[in-house]
């Protein structure tokens, strides 16, 4: 207690507590957390007694104590202890208000008697003649308890309920919550038991209840002592003053002692920072008017409420304080019973308590999170695709129109929207998917929109955002962020944002429309800025039962895929859309350029489109990832109209598009995208002379596909003389595998000689520290040849199956100018590799091996990390050298077959033991591989290759000599490949006749593969 008069004995306070009409708890005024403090019972008087259990008020004792409430609780006063009674243990003083004594003011108004001596010499207050004289006075008035009004001091009994003297059994608070669930309550804390729990007097009946503040819990007070007292519920008063009263005082029940007794087996010592949220919420609103609106009942009778107490003239949330100042923690099934926005509130304030690391969060430890922040990440752009209820695609306007990079794939932040499911993995879309996505379709796919990037998550790949992440292998990373919708006058009227007026936030308006729902965030886990915009919509979806939220069966729509059918199934379906000449429908999914997968909401199908008579690029050649996106832009998920002509052999059906009245197809080829072929028949593709002048005028600028093109020197498409100049490559062959297939590297391709010259500038260090290089599936790094120790650049994948020395003392004397002998003498070239596989988890040892493909050279093995070396990204991002192909028009038994390793061993007799160049003829380009990952991976070319020295094809060589035979002749083959197998024929004849090596038991093919008309093409879009 801080003294200001030294030895004087006057001591400075402020007013904690009022317990009764005579006496104050008055606490120091030091700066620490918890003051001393002292229970001051006026000097001298004797105020009327409250009802102790069981039984009734003295006349004026409620009044009493209220009047010296009013007028004292948390003001400052100065006061002093005039004498003790240590039978009783009490502390006697004069108080001041002020330059007021507190005494002076409760006996002129009449509210306490004076007493004029004590048992001892010296119980008595030095200012007693005044208190003697003021006492009379008020007696002559008739004030307070000496009020003269007949039947006055009857009504200054309060009639109490059982729960204000100690009878709590027959308190209804199911029945109290409900006449008063969220009305506002007046009431007086008498009591806090800990930070969040309260004793208190509801006024106006004065029932006497314990109050659980919602929303939040306060660290436990522990359990009281042994030697404690009885607790008992209602607050006393001190009737003597001094004196030992004359009534002698009822001995405790047995009920009583049984629960002091259970109290009292051990002591439990109080919770960190307990004692100090005690004293907050008790200078806060013990013996303070608060307001209080009860949120519900626990299954003890306990009422839960907001607690709102005064400050100056605005009321404070006492929950919110508590949480603000860490002094309570949110505690969920209590808040589930407030109002959606003080819920947030609440929640929000945890969170920020926790990042300050205040009081009951001193050694909070953040949990382990996969989600990083995106600081200064915002554009502009068009949305191109919906892929769901919470994800869609948007071309950035930075980049420029129309190329495949200004496409970022946007997560919305915080929600989470029904899946689409997977049709290749059987999996349906789940309830009101379908809804979602088209909900954003027709609202967002050619508007603009301004996107806020805001975070980012590691996910694991197969099941999406709430895979647990196990290694980088298994995990990709989702970007989120908030996007906003820029408002037309045409737009529907719909809530902009707060923070951006003129815009309205895509993730509310999905969440509002219940087509989402909000994703409950851990402690510290990144989430959207607008986050309790979103909660308050979710909560209008809720309680207006609206799509997830409904207890309506979801709606259903059955769909017919036709791109999954056969084609049987296709042409039966044609007559169907041929009735009406036009059909509305919907682009799902760009395959290619000119190939579609289209919706027909009329016909409930889905077909696969393509174009009458125009053809783009296919994959993997030159400006095909153009023309896709170039229709991604212009079409993806619009309203079209088609008109079907007919359906080819695959089950495509063919015919003419149009968006907005625009035949795409003449977008297409003005933009140099895509050739005319009018094979097709002109006469059947409407609008052909627009298609014509289209593609002229494309030629004319020279456009993409028509940049190298020479007016004059280009048969005209319908020519009946029409041939096609076929690429040549020089090559020398590096790598021999089964079935006909191997590696190439061009000769004389600048890529090469600059690679080299690259590698051999490097400098090889020694083996890298285990936990400082940790090469992953798929990394481009340097590895040490298992045959002669030179670097090589490789990729991680299996041991070459021809021999690998001949071939790498070929290549290497061709490129650096050195022989076999002095490869161990000179300057090691390096090769590089791409690793296919390794050890799962980080490096333990330098033995840890790792199957790596050298991409420049097409063979694989399996190195110890020992012979691994980081690689520069300026180097490593350079293509592989080798190219895959396989032999035209043949067909080569596989390693396993039989003559499998025969038809090998020559192949690699006739490539590979000799430097000889060869000419290698591009009959077509097989893509199914897709991206080469390893060994037998990536783009084929589908090539006939010939001996430049002696001028003999290699595919024929093979059909002579009985290790391969024709692919046999189908009747929807082109004329060139017809003459092609024509010519090869007089090989394999000869090896029939002769009975050479497959041919030995007569003939072998079956012609029923051959035959039967090429299977229905699955459709695969690009996503």
């Amino acid at each position: 207690m801080a003294s200001t008069a030294g030895a004087t004995g006057w001591l400075r306070g402020k007013v904690k507590a009022v317990p009764s009409g005579d006496s104050l708890v008055i606490m120091g005024s030091t700066k620490a957390e918890i003051p001393p403090e002292k229970t001051v019972t006026l000097s001298s008087l004797i105020a009327p007694r409250l009802a102790r259990r069981g039984g009734v008020d003295e006349p004026f004792a409620w009044e009493s104590k209220e009047f010296l409430r009013k007028h004292c609780i948390g003001k400052d006063v100065t006061f002093k202890v005039d004498y003790t009674v240590p039978s009783i243990g009490r502390e006697f003083g004069t108080v001041f208000l002020g330059d007021k004594n507190v005494a002076y003011l409760v006996v002129s108004e009449g509210w306490a008697k004076v007493r004029e001596q004590g048992q001892q010499k010296g119980e008595a207050s030095p200012y007693l003649t005044e208190l003697l004289r003021l006492e009379e006075q008020a007696k002559q008035q008739g004030l307070g308890r000496w009020s003269k009004v007949p039947g006055a001091t009857e009504s200054a009994v309060r009639n109490l309920p059982p729960s204000a003297i100690g009878d709590p059994s027959n308190f209804d608070a199911m029945g109290l919550l409900a006449a008063n669930k969220g009305r506002t309550m007046q009431g007086i804390v008498e009591q806090v038991r800990d930070g969040s729990t309260l004793r208190v007097y509801l006024l106006p009946e004065f029932h006497f209840v314990q109050v659980f503040v919602a929303g939040v819990q306060a660290p436990s007070m522990g359990r009281r002592p042994t030697n404690d007292t009885i607790p008992e519920t209602e607050v006393s008063t001190d009737d003597t003053n001094g004196e030992i009263s004359g009534e002698s005082q009822q001995p405790p029940t047995s009920a009583q002692r049984l629960a002091a007794s259970s109290l009292s087996i051990t002591e439990v010592a109080p919770d960190p920072f307990g004692r100090e949220a005690k004293h907050f919420t008790e200078i806060c609103v013990l013996s303070r008017d608060v307001r209080i609106v009860l949120e519900g009942v626990d299954k003890y009778s306990n009422l839960i409420g907001s607690v709102y107490y005064p400050d100056g003239d605005t009321a404070k949330d006492l929950a919110l304080d508590l949480v603000q100042n860490g002094f309570a923690r949110f505690l969920e099934w209590s808040a589930n019973m407030m109002e959606d926005e003080a819920k947030r509130k609440l929640k929000a304030a945890e969170l920020q308590a926790k990042k300050d690391r205040l009081r009951i969060w001193t050694n909070y430890v953040p949990p382990a999170s996969n989600s990083k922040a995106i600081h200064d990440q915002n554009f502009t752009g068009k949305v191109v695709e919906v892929v769901s209820g919470d994800c869609i695609i948007v071309a950035d306007d930075a980049v420029p129109y129309g190329s495949p990079l200004a496409e970022r794939r946007v997560n919305l932040s915080s929600i989470r929207a029904p899946k689409m499911g997977n049709p290749r993995r059987d999996e349906k879309p789940a309830p009101y998917a379908r809804e979602a996505r088209e909900f954003l379709r027709t609202r967002l796919i050619g508007h603009q929109v301004n996107v806020s990037m805001e975070y980012s998550r590691k996910v694991g790949v197969p099941d999406g955002p709430s895979t647990v992440v196990s290694s980088s292998a298994d995990s990709r990373v989702m970007d989120f962020g908030s996007v906003f919708l820029v408002k037309s006058e045409n737009d529907e009227a719909s809530s902009p944002s707060v923070n951006q007026p003129g815009v309205t936030n895509v993730a509310e308006m999905v969440v509002s429309r219940g087509f989402a729902t909000l994703v409950r965030h851990r402690d510290f886990e990144e989430r959207s800025n607008h986050y309790d915009a979103l909660l308050a919509a979710e909560s209008r979806a809720i309680n207006s039962r609206k799509g997830i939220h409904s207890a309506k069966d979801p709606p259903v729509m059955h769909i017919t895929d036709l791109t999954m059918a056969s084609a049987k199934k296709a042409r039966d379906f044609l007559p169907f859309l041929q009735r009406s000449r036009r059909h509305a429908a919907v682009v799902e999914y760009v395959l290619s350029g000119h190939r579609f997968k289209l919706l027909i909401p009329k016909e409930t199908c889905t077909i696969a489109f393509s174009f009458s008579g125009v053809r783009c690029p296919g994959r993997e050649e030159p400006f095909s990832d153009e023309a896709i996106a170039l229709m991604r832009r212009k079409i993806l998920q619009r309203d079209v109209e088609i008109e079907v002509e007919t359906v080819d052999r695959a089950g495509t059906f063919l015919g003419s598009l149009w968006e907005s009245r625009t035949n795409m197809a003449v977008i297409l080829l003005e933009a140099g995208l895509a050739k005319l072929q009018t094979s097709f028949g002109s006469d059947k593709i409407p609008d052909a002379h627009l298609l014509a002048q289209a593609e002229q005028s494309a030629k004319r600028q020279k456009l993409k596909i028509w940049e190298n093109y020479v007016e004059g020197q280009e048969v005209s498409n319908d020519s009946s003389t029409e041939t096609k100049q076929k690429e040549v490559l020089k090559v020398v062959v590096t790598e021999v595998l089964g079935g006909g297939k191997f590696y190439v590297q061009t000769v004389g391709d600048q890529k090469v000689a600059a690679i080299q010259q690259q590698l051999a500038a490097l400098n090889i260090k020694e083996a890298p520290v285990i936990g400082s290089f940790n090469p992953a599936k798929g990394d481009i790094v340097l590895a040490q040849f298992s045959v002669d120790n030179s670097w090589n650049r490789a990729m991680q994948q299996k041991s070459s199956r021809v021999k690998i020395q001949d071939r790498v003392a070929i290549q290497n004397s061709k490129m650096t100018g050195q022989c076999e002998i002095c490869i161990e003498t000179c300057a090691t070239p390096c090769l590089i590799v791409l690793i296919v596989n390794g050890p799962r988890g980080a490096v333990k040892s330098q033995n840890d091996t790792f199957e790596v493909f050298y991409i420049d050279y097409g063979n694989q093995e399996i190195v110890p990390y020992s012979r691994l070396r980081p690689l520069d990204s300026s180097i490593s991002s350079a293509p592989g050298l080798a190219q895959l192909c396989s032999l035209a028009y043949i067909k080569v038994p596989n390693l396993e077959d039989d003559f499998g390793q025969e038809a090998a061993e020559y192949l690699s007799e006739c490539t590979l033991h000799n430097t000889k160049e060869f000419k290698a003829m591009i009959e077509e380009r097989d893509a199914s591989g897709g991206k080469a990952r390893g060994q037998g991976t990536g783009t084929v070319l589908v090539v006939t290759l010939v001996d430049v020295e002696a001028e003999v094809s290699i595919n024929a060589a093979m059909l002579q000599e009985g290790l391969a035979r024709l692919d046999r002749k189908k009747k929807w083959d082109t004329r060139e490949r017809k003459a092609a197998l024509d010519g090869l024929e007089e090989f394999q004849a000869k090896a029939k006749r002769e009975r050479l090596k497959i041919w030995q038991y007569g003939d072998v093919q079956s012609d029923d593969e051959e035959l039967a008309p090429p299977p229905p093409r699955k459709a695969g879009g690009r996503r």
